[in-house]
């Protein structure tokens, strides 16, 4: 079993977040340390610490953070131009393991920032 994060604990509902979206798979709140004027990030339920750690039967979950994200960012109202980022492994810039995507909006990214 992973070790909790602090992500397990806003699920629970033991640590008070901004929630913005939850449904049966998933939540998703504002970013605490925003990166953009829209920042949110989106949690499985399951705790799946990294991207490659999902498993062919996280396939279903992994997919509809996909479906969701396109709803949250349509509901914020960024639906037309967003960035979606994962982060895998602390080299790649992950500090909670628990996988999440940031939902990143209302901001025009340049091409460094964007990274390639």
């Amino acid at each position: 079993m992973s070790e909790e994060t602090i992500f397990s604990r806003i699920i629970k509902g033991d640590i008070p977040a901004d929630i913005v979206y939850e449904d049966e798979l998933c939540i998703a709140i504002n970013d605490i340390a925003p990166k953009a004027p829209t920042h949110l990030l989106v949690i499985p339920r399951k705790p799946i610490p990294r991207l490659v750690d999902a498993s062919p039967e996280d396939q279903k979950i992994l997919g509809h953070l996909m479906l969701a994200v396109g709803e949250i960012a349509r509901k914020a109202g960024i639906g037309d131009a967003f960035r979606v980022v994962i982060n895998n492994g602390e080299g790649a810039g992950q500090t909670v393991f628990h996988l999440h995507l940031h939902i990143l909006g209302n901001k025009a990214f340049s091409e460094a920032e964007l990274g390639f």
